[in-house]
């Protein structure tokens, strides 16, 4: 069974480039990446709430890239502060994606990491990493 398509043409044509190209390198699984092609926005022309979003977003990246290396301390605090940052948006849905639906599966693959003092001292569990899939419509935005 094929995954349904994480965005469509009306959503490539009305968000920036690096939005959508960051979607697309996360459900890669290239995570890095994906921060690379959100921080090139962040840094450009986004207003304030698109800021707060795509650095809600990258620090999201962060975490599971810094996993891949090994470093579940640091991502530990990258899921608190990506978690953090999405709760102070204020809203359930922002360029189309649906924070509450992407946070709940942050929470599903990355909550073992609070589950102890040093997140160090735990074998990972096996988890299904995130999917970012927009909702059908395009929205507006800063």
């Amino acid at each position: 069974m094929s995954e349904s398509p994480a965005y469509s043409e009306a959503h490539a044509l009305a968000y920036p480039e690096n939005y959508i190209a960051g979607i697309e390198l996360y459900n890669a699984g290239e995570f890095h990446a994906a921060h690379d092609a959100w921080e090139d926005r962040w840094r450009d022309e986004a207003g304030p709430s698109e800021k707060l979003f795509l650095q809600a977003l990258i620090q999201s990246a962060v975490a599971f890239h810094h996993l891949e290396i090994g470093r579940r301390g640091a991502a530990r605090r990258m899921y608190q502060m990506a978690t953090e940052k999405f709760a102070r948006m204020g809203t359930d849905r922002f360029m189309s994606l649906d924070l509450r639906d992407y946070q709940a599966q942050l929470d599903r693959a990355l909550s073992w990491l609070l589950a102890v003092p040093d997140p160090r001292e735990i074998t990972p569990p096996e988890f299904e990493l995130p999917r970012i899939c927009l909702l059908p419509e395009v929205m507006e935005y800063d």
